[in-house]
């Protein structure tokens, strides 16, 4: 069932675009502290999360994808 919910949320972010997912609380998108510093994270099920950086080069918004992960709660 975790991967079915994990490949909707892929599927929902590539289809909506980061930007309106990160305007709905539901998917969590916040600030990562300490080692993670500069990096977000954002929900795509109730037990991954996805590791993200942004960098921008002249006109241009990159995001990475640095991991996805199975969070702990």
């Amino acid at each position: 069932m975790c991967l079915i919910s994990y490949k909707l949320g892929l599927k929902v972010l590539d289809i909506l675009g980061l930007n309106k997912i990160r305007q709905r609380p539901g998917y969590h998108d916040e600030p990562l502290k300490g080692k993670r510093s500069g990096q977000r994270s954002i929900r795509l099920s109730k037990s991954y999360r996805a590791i993200y950086i942004i960098t921008n080069d002249s006109m241009i918004e990159f995001v990475e994808v640095q991991e996805v992960n199975k969070h702990d709660y």
